[in-house]
């Protein structure tokens, strides 16, 4: 039973990461293409970049591209804790042969 600890603490620390690495990552991504729109050559490409990317996320949020960026952040979030899960598995079995 002293495994439990550690295995929550992992999982808590798993799904954490992966919930904030792809949201500021996507966040990043349109905080850059928001910035180039100051520049006078780059403001179409801004504006198509920040379309494109804003249309991307509404269709994972149901119209509402917030959302979509919390369903994306939630299912890396899922597979995150799924792969730490399997890893725990493995280990523990390695472990005991």
């Amino acid at each position: 039973m002293s495994t439990l600890p550690s295995f929550l603490r992992s999982i808590l620390i798993t799904g954490i990461f992966s919930f904030i690495a792809p949201t500021l990552f996507v966040v990043g991504i349109l905080v850059c293409l928001s910035g180039l729109g100051y520049v006078p050559l780059f403001s179409p490409i801004s504006r198509t970049g920040l379309e494109q990317i804003t249309h991307f996320l509404s269709v994972f949020g149901s119209g509402s591209s917030v959302n979509g960026l919390l369903v994306i952040g939630l299912v890396c979030s899922l597979v995150g804790i799924l792969f730490d899960t399997y890893t725990f598995y493995r280990h523990q079995n390695l472990r005991n042969n």
